[in-house]
């Protein structure tokens, strides 16, 4: 993982939301879009760095953070604007369409 973006878990996850723009990428190892999507996730938030923070929870290890976002398919990502659920994505997206709904979010 990228030092741009932060693992999260139920131990860390409600402090690290709770201010600012936060995009958090719901996955699993095994799951094969989310490994296409993990090298757009980890350019825009390298890209982003600074302005926007970007968290992964890995749903194998942390299934109570999904069940608690109903995440249903992988991956999704999910918008916090001042730990406050502000969108989300499920599938693939490209670097331009991660950008552009990072802009329709702050």
């Amino acid at each position: 993982m990228s030092k741009n973006i932060i693992e999260l878990t139920s131990k860390n996850f409600n402090s690290f939301i709770k201010e600012g723009l936060v995009v958090v990428d719901f996955w699993a190892e095994w799951c094969g879009p989310c490994k296409i999507m993990e090298p757009v996730y980890e350019e825009v938030a390298k890209e982003l760095k600074g302005e926007v923070k970007f968290g992964k929870v890995n749903v194998d290890k942390n299934t109570e953070l999904a069940q608690n976002f109903f995440i249903m398919s992988i991956p999704t990502v999910i918008f916090f604007k001042k730990g406050k659920h502000a969108d989300r994505v499920i599938g693939v997206m490209s670097r331009e369409e991660l950008i552009k709904k990072i802009g329709e979010v702050k």
